[in-house]
């Protein structure tokens, strides 16, 4: 078993991500370890709100869960996965964008959402159990 992060180290983790994406403190101020420690933490969040191994939650290089009840994976390509990069999970699990509008900027150039490291934020899912934007935001 992964050792546990506390609510107070991932959270004051979470928070710093979401300094960066609001614009307030530079993005260098925030460490890869702060950002790996916040999506670990989140993930942590998920598999304690929602257990389960239906749908497989995955934000390189940070990590990887398994969450949601129902379909039991157990070898190969679940049959949910769920990616996204560590700056679109820390901007879903603060809830400065909702699942919806990340998705919308996926599909209509318009509502793009480009992120701190200026690449868009954006979520690939696939799999009928994919949809999992109402276990969001974690704050």
């Amino acid at each position: 078993m992964a050792k546990q992060i506390s609510d107070e180290v991932g959270l004051a983790a979470l928070k710093a991500g979401l300094a960066v994406l609001n614009g307030e403190i530079p993005a260098q101020t925030c460490t890869s370890r702060e950002w790996k420690t916040a999506v670990r933490w989140g993930l942590q969040e998920l598999a304690r709100l929602a257990p389960g191994r239906a749908v497989e939650v995955r934000v390189p290089p940070a990590g990887a869960v398994q969450i949601l009840g129902g379909t039991v994976h157990r070898r190969g390509t679940p049959p949910a996965v769920v990616e996204m990069s560590m700056e679109t999970f820390v901007a879903l699990a603060a809830g400065k964008y909702t699942w919806q509008e990340i998705l919308e900027g996926d599909t209509n150039p318009k509502r793009k959402i480009i992120g701190s490291s200026g690449k868009p934020l954006q979520v690939e899912a696939s799999g009928e159990r994919a949809e999992i934007g109402h276990l969001f935001p974690l704050l």
